[in-house]
């Protein structure tokens, strides 16, 4: 189930990162210059106020936004210098995105979900290779239901493994625990954790202090730039 990352090696690079937007005329610079490096096999926890800039800082390290200057790499290749075009293909193959809403296709099954990112990525996508992802997770039950006959624990479940199926090096979960109760959290959280630990680095933008502190390193976003800091 391990990215293909080497433990302790750089996978995301941001190099002195602007990112400003224009707002009523006004521009406001959300990241400043911000310096920040992820390695194999860790799981990154960034807090930060409401509009402080997370998601924008997801969006830029999974080339779905670009920033207005500096560089950011992943897995040594160079986003910046790809158009939109090859950042797609390569966020297809080496990026996997959890977003709090779940986001999964609800004309799909659960496993036709899965084999999604597989048949795209162009790897084996049958059932053997997919059905022991779900009972790793406790989900054989449900592989053939669609998206609104399961839980929300469930349903995040599901978007975390889709996220990892294709192995990806980089896994970027934005608030993966904000629309779940606690336990449900857990079990999420537990999942996520597993994935780091079997080497995917994972940088994940909580509100939540459980999330925080099942992370290897914390940072907190404010003006701009990442903090290093304990557990919120």
């Amino acid at each position: 189930m391990s990215g293909r990352n080497h433990r302790d090696e750089a996978v995301a690079v941001m190099s002195r990162v602007i990112r400003e937007f224009d707002d009523a005329g006004t521009v406001r610079r959300v990241l400043d210059e911000l310096d920040f490096t992820a390695t194999g096999g860790s799981l990154v926890a960034i807090t930060g106020p409401s509009g402080s800039g997370k998601s924008t800082l997801l969006h830029l390290l999974g080339g779905i936004d670009v920033p207005n200057s500096g560089r950011i790499t992943v897995s040594n290749t160079d986003l910046t210098g790809l158009n939109e075009t090859d950042r797609t293909l390569f966020r297809r193959r080496h990026i996997g995105l959890v977003f709090q809403f779940f986001n999964l296709i609800p004309t799909l099954s659960v496993i036709d979900n899965l084999r999604l990112p597989l048949e795209l990525c162009g790897l084996e996508s049958d059932d053997s290779v997919i059905m022991p992802w779900l009972e790793r997770f406790h989900l054989q039950n449900q592989a053939s239901c669609f998206p609104d006959l399961l839980s929300g624990g469930e349903q995040q479940r599901v978007a975390v493994i889709r996220a990892t199926i294709h192995r990806p090096t980089l896994i970027l979960a934005d608030e993966p625990t904000g629309n779940l109760d606690e336990s449900q959290g857990r079990i999420v959280l537990e999942l996520v954790r597993t994935v780091a630990d079997e080497g995917t680095c994972v940088i994940m933008a909580t509100h939540s202090r459980s999330a925080s502190e099942c992370a290897d390193r914390h940072y907190r976003l404010s003006d701009g730039k990442l903090h290093e800091s304990s557990p919120d």
